[in-house]
């Protein structure tokens, strides 16, 4: 059992040093922290805050709706599927930030009106930061833990955007005005820390030397807990010097995330501010961590059971966030009684630095922030249920004191009395000559002590201030080349981490690339960046780029293989993913606002080059429709993800391309409405030949695996053999991230519409097999044929005029796959096969066809029979609504063929599959509501019939009148024999219409895929909209004619029902 009393005294930094420089300072053991008797047995619980944000860009063009609301501090989500279910959660504080605010002349978010319900950035501090910052002064240890998905609103919390500054600098504005206000009574020296964790490995984010393989260690000893080896601690005595320190860190966050390929959203930045108050007159002093953490973003993985990765998704990357989870949730536990043998803190990096702010020595807050949007509802109900459980742990802060004052009291009380003995000496001449030099060495060891105590902090505060004083002088010159020279600028997918890299573009010619030994060239790191990449030239004020031959070069979403004059706030793309903004000279700048091109916009102007647009809706308005919006960002997030793994496989030599693709673009289920989109990534083995289809989950937790190996790569290239692990080259098959074993591929389907066998019409079809995205993989022969029981087809006189006929009768079908004709998968590579699956009505497998290998034009000749013993009007509405979809599916060499399961699968012995059983006992199956729905449904049917069943008996009665006036009974004979042959005459009128309205189907398919091309000029767009109106014309005509030859049919028969009855003659 952890005993939660054992962490007092922890801190993150306990280990560092003090120095500006990585030395270690010794301390005398009676300096170390003590806690006070009375402070042991008070319990704090973690205090946890909400704050709810507005909506975003992608959430106001995806007519987001709200879905949370707030009481006090009461915080309600609903379900946007279910309007009925909702869930609340009451926490410390909740704070609502979405709407009923204004900007005020100062570019502040404040109230719409005095006293309003929003929630500034003030609001937030005098609740969190305040109580903070009373805490570390009372000398007690304090965490801020900042939670959620990414783009909620953790950063603008934390660290504020312009002049709406967040808890952290408004926390250190106060902590130095404190300072201020209470240097009469005590002395206080504050030390700053910054660091990131990502992928497990810990980056000191001050440091000015290299950076280390592997990370800084994390260790443990037993009176200071887990501390960062050799991290650097910065002596701070004004809030500029701290704000200076944040933007030299992000700045080296930025230059990390670039030469690392790192993703900033998975990666957790903890500031650590280190505060120690001297008191003189008691001779104590209080020591006391502020830790401020920006976790990494909480995104559900939507990865159902089928997408199950073969490679554990547990890796490096999300274990941190996972193993947190755990924490919390065993510290939960805990709290209420619950028996936990273990807590997970050693499990990750993250949790051994955070093991007092959790069930230890901290007095600690958490801020979970989240968007009320609906396409945003499972990661905000998760970070909801997180937060709930983190406000149940509960922790034991205590005052941290060490009598340091006292130690310099003592030492000078002890060198008065040395000095004293050593001047009685004196006087007692030679005879204690040996006992002097002691005295003497004792003395001078107690003065270099006293001296290093008083003026350890002093010196370590002047090295800072030259280093700040330098850091300054940086700024001013850099802000001095941006009003001479244009530049270009770093744009991040963390909006904190934009703006913060300039690279300036002085006249005459610049080569930017790896390179950076010669004078004129300039620096830059990643992935897809060539020794000499590019050449910038700056001449009579105008800019031009130049590609070096082999090298990759995007302007404004167009990839550019020439010399291109550079436009002020042109978007540049250099290898795969290193993005910046060009701005010109300041003659050309005016008043533009440069944040709108954020990182989502120079993905989709890539995601336009690639005919990638947001869709609209159906009606035509102007609104997008959600769920294509959904799809768009998921794709412009994952653009730059696959072009980053592209080019590790190309740098790795895997011969492995990637592909992002849409999966059920052009797609539709049964009854033919729009499948759920989605984003796949295509992944294709260029000497192989193989594929594979990846879901979003799957490829992101690989792409996190390529970086371990690609950085791997990159260490056995520099020579360093510090590393453990497996070189790239002795990685095993099965853990390489590029490789997995071959499966089958789902190429497309094709709709076979049963409404035929409702009339028991037999069909025979050549359907357009077509993939995700609309393109044609091949032509498929099929056909529907109505049989007896025994398999024999039936002739046109089995062919009903109503399907209602067929209710409770029994019905057999055999669906025929003949041929499939020009194979696009076996065209591309002959070593490969096709089957067709298919499913049918309440089959809960699929079933299969053969196997057929290396042929583009293979004969199937695949015959199922299937039969219903009793056809319900469930059945036939299935029939008269659906059609069965018929995939195909691609096989490749080494992988295993599709069986059909017959598990659950009714059949008869002679091979017969059975869809639908006898009885009026199964309607005991059907569920209430769709029970009520039949009823309902049959009772208006009932009406129908009765009023039919009415104008019958009219009709009925003035035919015996006719017939009783009729001259002879011969009549009657020949009247009665007519039905058989008009009832032949409509069949074959029907199945006419029949065939004719499948070809007006298909041409509404043809209408639904014509789509103008995405390069299409002015005349191209007239052209389209031409063959557009045709195609209109044609199906109009087709339909038209349809129902006039129907019409003219009908009324043919009715003709000569009545010229052969002699009735109405």
């Amino acid at each position: 059992m952890v005993k939660l009393e054992y962490f007092s005294g922890v801190s993150l930094c306990a280990g560092a040093d003090h120095s500006v420089c990585q030395s270690t300072v010794l301390i005398p053991a009676c300096c170390t922290m003590r806690a006070k008797a009375s402070d042991m047995h008070s319990k704090d619980c973690v205090r946890v805050a909400v704050r709810v944000r507005p909506f975003n860009k992608r959430e106001r063009d995806a007519g987001s709706r709200c879905i949370v609301s707030m009481v006090s501090s009461s915080i309600t989500i609903q379900d946007p599927r279910e309007s009925q279910s909702r869930r609340i959660f009451c926490f410390d504080y909740a704070y609502w930030s979405h709407s009923s605010f204004t900007q005020d002349r100062g570019g502040l978010y404040v109230p719409e009106e005095p006293g309003g319900r929003y929630a500034d950035q003030n609001s937030v501090f005098q609740d969190l930061g305040e109580g903070i910052l009373e805490n570390a002064l009372q000398g007690y240890n304090a965490t801020l833990l900042a939670y959620g998905q990414t783009g909620s609103g953790k950063s603008y919390s934390m660290v504020g955007y312009g002049p709406n500054k967040g808890l952290v600098p408004k926390l250190c504005d106060r902590l130095f005005q404190a300072i201020r206000e209470n240097q009469d009574t005590r002395q206080c020296q504050v030390f700053f820390s910054m660091l990131e964790i990502y992928n497990e490995q810990v980056v000191d984010l001050l440091s000015r030397g290299s950076r280390t393989p592997g990370g800084l260690r994390v260790r443990e000893e037993q009176q200071r807990g887990f501390y960062v080896e050799g991290l650097r601690t910065v002596p701070c005595d004004s809030a500029p010097q701290v704000e200076q320190l944040m933007e030299q860190g992000t700045r080296t966050r930025t230059t990390a995330a670039t030469n690392m390929n790192a993703n900033s959203s998975r990666s957790h930045m903890l500031i650590i501010l280190q505060l120690k108050q001297i008191f003189s007159k008691e001779s104590i002093t209080k020591q006391s961590n502020i830790n401020l953490v920006d976790l990494a973003g909480s995104e559900r993985q939507r990865s159902s059971g089928s997408e199950a990765d073969r490679l554990k998704e547990g890796t490096a990357i999300n274990l941190s966030l996972t193993t947190l989870g755990n924490v919390i949730s065993s510290l939960a536990d805990v709290a209420v009684g619950k028996k936990v043998v273990h807590i997970p803190y050693r499990d990750s990096v993250l949790t051994k630095l955070l093991q007092s702010a959790l069930g230890g020595n901290s007095r600690t807050v958490m801020i979970a922030t989240l968007s009320p949007a609906d396409i945003c509802y499972e990661e905000s109900l998760s970070t909801l249920r997180y937060a709930e459980r983190a406000k149940r742990i509960q922790n034991r802060a205590v005052v941290n004191e060490s009598p340091t004052e006292r130690l310099v009291k003592e030492l000078k009380a002890e060198n008065t009395r040395l000095l004293q003995r050593l001047s009685r000496l004196g006087q007692e001449g030679r005879r204690a000559n040996d006992e002097t030099k002691e005295l003497r060495q004792l003395l001078t060891h107690n003065e270099l002590q006293i001296r290093a105590i008083q003026t350890l902090w002093e010196q370590h505060l002047q090295e800072a201030l030259k280093d700040w004083e330098q850091q300054y002088a940086n700024i001013t010159q850099e802000r001095r080349m941006m009003q001479m020279h244009p530049y270009i600028l770093n744009i991040n997918e963390d909006a904190q981490l934009s703006g913060v890299v300039k690279l300036f573009i002085q006249e005459g010619d610049w080569d930017i690339g790896l390179c950076d030994s010669s004078l004129r060239s300039i620096s830059i790191k990643g992935l897809g960046i060539q020794e000499r990449h590019a050449v910038f030239r700056n001449e009579q004020r105008r800019v031009t780029l130049t590609p070096v031959a082999g090298s990759k070069v995007i302007i404004n979403g167009n990839a550019v293989f020439q010399t291109t004059e550079l436009q002020h706030l042109d978007r540049l793309i250099l290898g795969s993913n290193c993005t910046y903004l060009f701005i010109g000279y300041p003659s050309e700048r005016g008043g533009d606002d440069w944040s709108r091109y954020d990182y989502d916009y120079f993905q989709s102007e890539l995601a336009a080059a690639e005919g990638i647009h947001l869709g609209e809706s159906s009606a035509g308005s102007s609104q997008t429709d959600p769920s294509l919006l959904a799809v768009f960002y998921d794709y412009i997030k994952l653009m730059p993800m696959v072009a980053e793994a592209n080019q590790m496989s190309q740098e790795l030599n895997k011969g492995v391309q990637f592909k992002l693709e849409i999966k059920n673009l052009a797609l539709s289920d049964s009854k033919g409405h729009d499948l759920q989109k989605e984003i796949v990534v295509r992944v294709t083995s260029l000497g192989k030949k193989q594929v594979w289809m990846w879901s979003k989950a799957k490829f992101v937790n690989r792409k996190f695996l390529m970086e371990e190996a690609y950085q791997l790569h990159q260490v056995e290239k520099s020579g360093d053999n510090r590393v453990e692990g497996l070189s790239t080259a002795a990685l095993p098959r099965d853990k390489d991230p590029f490789w997995d074993p071959v499966e089958p591929v789902l190429l497309g389907t094709a709709h076979l519409w049963l409404q035929s066998l409702a009339f028991r019409i037999p069909l025979e079809e050549q359907l357009e097999v077509l993939g995700s995205e609309g393109t044609e993989e091949a032509i498929l022969q099929a056909q529907l044929v109505p049989c007896t029981s025994t398999g024999l087809p039936m002739g046109e006189d089995d062919i009903l005029i109503d399907p209602s006929e067929l209710l409770g009768r029994r019905l057999d079908f055999q669906l025929v796959l003949e041929q499939c004709c020009g194979l696009r998968w076996i065209r591309e590579a002959r070593n490969r096969g096709v089957q067709i699956g298919f499913r049918l009505f309440n089959c809960s497998q699929p079933l299969y066809s053969p196997a057929v290998w290396h042929n583009v034009n293979p004969l199937l000749d695949h015959r199922v029979h299937f039969a219903a013993l009793h056809t319900s009007k469930c059945l036939l509405d299935y029939l008269q609504s659906s059609a069965v979809v018929l995939e195909l599916w691609g096989l490749q060499e080494g992988c295993t063929d599709l069986i059909s399961s017959l598990e659950g699968v009714r059949m008869t012995t002679e091979g017969i599959f059975i869809i639908e059983e006898a009885g009026p006992t199964d309607t005991a199956l059907v569920d209430s509501g769709e029970l009520s729905c039949s009823v309902r449904a049959l009772q208006q049917d009932m009406e129908e019939l009765k009023s039919v069943n009415a104008s019958l008996r009219k009709e009925n009665q003035s035919l015996r009148e006719q017939l009783n006036a009729a001259k002879n009974g011969g009549e009657s004979v020949r009247g009665r024999s007519v039905r058989p042959s008009c009832d032949a005459e409509f069949a074959r009128a029907l199945k006419v219409f029949y065939h004719c309205m499948t070809s007006v189907k298909g041409q509404v398919q043809r209408l639904r895929r014509h789509r103008p091309s995405e390069e299409s000029d002015l005349l191209g767009l007239r052209l389209f909209v031409d063959e557009q109106s045709r195609l209109l014309r044609d199906f109009s005509e087709q339909l038209e004619q349809s129902v006039s030859t129907l019409k003219q049919d009908v009324a043919a028969i009715v003709r000569r029902k009545r010229e052969r009855s002699g009735i109405w003659s």
